[in-house]
């Protein structure tokens, strides 16, 4: 299949010339698909739109298409970066500090969640006999849940309530760690700090220079927001640019774009803390760019080496991970104000994984290719079964928690037969 499919871009690409390049038609092609099949998906079937760009992305990995190879290097990590950056600057601009000081136990539940996660899988994996040096980082990458999934699937299921907003919280939180401490633990891999302060000095530069990046985007962007109309495609277009520019900074400088994309939402919402809303500001090409993160992330993780063993333990870390969840969000769950069917639900909604699962996992290659490499063996293929299964989970638990306004496998129609969105 895969030696067709190169013989047949080999055959049209001798003779179709494009002034801007044959990848940019079946690119072009690839991302038309995608949001065809994400519209009829959400119409026929009730479910997010991104199941169908995972969809199309997956067959198109499987079907050997060279557009974006695995470990992502060049325009392609930046396309990545940048879509992530995207949705976690809008996440970061919704993270509600002020409810933590008045309701610490979520942020409690956070901690716990993630603790229990990141132990939880460790611990597995060392009991399916992989080296601590592999099960720490995959372990890391299980602690992750994805803001973008869950944003995209509370959006298209017209969703509102504790459940899906504690949810979109508590995922970035987890973000924020994982980011912190992945980025910090590739650049250790390659040497065995000595001391504890050792160990602490690469979690600092990345935070540090983070920060840094995202400070002076949320300065620019409220300098920006002084003279110019939220609701204007200009100031869309001014944030755009800001977040794109901010994350090739942080990537330069050794930081992390998407963290510091995230750090910068925050502090946005601080220094401007009228409300946005967040999807008609950042416009149809955010809208565009994220599409083509999951398209981007499900065509890479579908190289992954698929055999029985792999498949095997993959299915255990995403039983064991769903678990400490909802165990996490459970144990935590006495005074936080939600109860226990919502912190079930919350448990499940957690579940999704996607771009910044990816990003991590592309870090650890470029740390290390040969541990990256066994790391990405069991990574990759949890990162595409949690892109699809995860949103199907998260749009189960919206529904069960009853905050989705549209009836469950009918939210294509209303009662006259017409498309709703």
């Amino acid at each position: 299949m895969t030696a067709f499919f190169n013989d047949l871009l080999g055959f049209w690409s001798e003779w179709v010339r494009p002034s801007a390049g044959f990848p940019t038609v079946v690119w072009s092609l690839l991302l038309a698909a995608a949001a065809a099949a994400g519209h009829l998906v959400q119409r026929y079937t009730g479910m997010p739109k991104l199941v169908g760009y995972t969809i199309v992305g997956t067959i198109a990995g499987f079907s050997g298409f060279e557009g974006a190879m695995w470990p992502l290097q060049g325009i392609g990590l930046f396309l990545l970066e940048l879509g992530v950056a995207i949705v976690l600057f809008e996440a970061g601009g919704r993270l509600p500090l002020r409810w933590f000081r008045h309701n610490p136990m979520v942020l409690v539940q956070s901690i716990l969640e993630a603790t229990l996660t990141y132990f939880a899988v460790f611990w597995t994996m060392q009991w399916l006999g992989m080296a601590d040096v592999v099960a720490g980082p995959v372990a890391l990458i299980a602690v992750v849940a994805s803001p973008a999934v869950l944003s995209r699937v509370a959006l298209d299921a017209n969703a509102s309530g504790p459940v899906i907003e504690r949810a979109l919280a508590l995922a970035t939180l987890n973000t924020l760690y994982a980011l912190t401490l992945g980025y910090a633990h590739a650049g250790l891999m390659e040497r065995a700090p000595a001391s504890l302060l050792q160990k602490l000095y690469p979690v600092a530069v990345v935070l540090g220079l983070s920060f840094v990046v995202g400070a002076l985007m949320a300065l620019a962007l409220r300098s920006a927001l002084r003279v110019m109309s939220p609701s204007s495609e200009n100031t869309s277009i001014f944030l755009l640019a800001i977040i794109a520019a901010g994350a090739a900074v942080a990537a330069h400088l050794g930081g992390s774009a998407a963290l510091a994309a995230l750090i910068g939402g925050v502090l946005l919402k601080q220094l401007n803390p009228k409300p946005w809303t967040w999807p008609r500001q950042l416009g149809t090409a955010a809208s565009l760019l994220t599409m083509l993160m999951f398209v981007l992330v499900s065509m890479v993780a579908a190289q992954a080496d698929w055999n029985a063993p792999v498949a095997s333990t993959v299915l255990i870390l995403l039983g064991v991970r769903l678990l400490a969840k909802i165990a996490g969000v459970a144990i935590a769950n006495p005074g936080s104000g939600a109860s226990w069917k919502q912190s079930l639900w919350l448990g499940v909604a957690m579940s999704p994984l996607s771009g910044v699962a990816l990003l991590i996992a592309s870090n650890f290659v470029s740390a290390s290719p040969l541990l990256g490499n066994m790391i990405t063996q069991i990574a990759l293929p949890a990162i595409l079964l949690m892109e699809v299964l995860g949103a199907v989970l998260a749009t189960v638990a919206i529904h069960a928690a009853g905050e989705s306004s549209q009836p469950w496998l009918a939210q294509a129609f209303n009662k006259s037969g017409e498309t709703i969105r």
